[in-house]
């Protein structure tokens, strides 16, 4: 990544030189999640087409590297999820995986990351943070919650909002 790309003052030229230098090395990295060639070409021109859009309101001391790389992996998961090819244990073998290179701050933001995510999910009300966790460390599916819970599907709903609201608020930082 070129260090001297500026995000508001990117211009077509620039963009291109951005968009020509990592489309072909994001595109491999979005394969490692889609394991389909057409659908990580598609998610990288889809994060390229948000970033020049976005370009005027992004933060310009952010990594653009990083924002990339961000944001194509977030794009795969949703593929993934949207998709229903989301194999649950990869977030867990993505942190084995060999091929991986890490740069060790990487490691310590990650570390940092989910020590906010459980201080902010330990501040759920009981209830809310048990629904939570069944939905999204569990996996249920909001109707399987309400069976479980004995709940109405509506009560499932509203708490997840509510905890889904406070961790975006409690996370903000690390959203895109």
């Amino acid at each position: 990544m070129q260090p001297d790309f500026a995000l508001p003052m990117l211009d077509k030229a620039d963009f291109e030189i951005l968009f020509k230098s990592q489309y072909k090395a994001l595109c491999f990295f979005a394969m490692k999640y889609v394991k389909d060639y057409e659908a990580s070409r598609e998610i990288v021109q889809d994060v390229f087409l948000r970033l020049w859009e976005k370009r005027e309101k992004m933060d310009p001391s952010k990594s653009l590297k990083a924002y990339l790389g961000t944001a194509v992996r977030n794009r795969c998961i949703n593929y993934l999820r949207d998709h229903k090819k989301f194999n649950h244990d990869l977030m867990d073998i993505e942190e084995y995986n060999p091929d991986m290179t890490a740069v060790p701050a990487d490691k310590l933001v990650e570390a940092d990351i989910r020590t906010r995510i459980g201080e902010a999910k330990a501040e759920l009300p009981e209830k809310c943070r048990e629904i939570f966790v069944l939905s999204r460390e569990e996996h249920l599916k909001y109707q399987e919650i309400a069976v479980k819970l004995n709940i109405s599907v509506k009560t499932v709903e509203t708490q997840m909002s509510k905890a889904l609201q406070h961790m975006r608020e409690r996370l903000r930082e690390y959203l895109l």
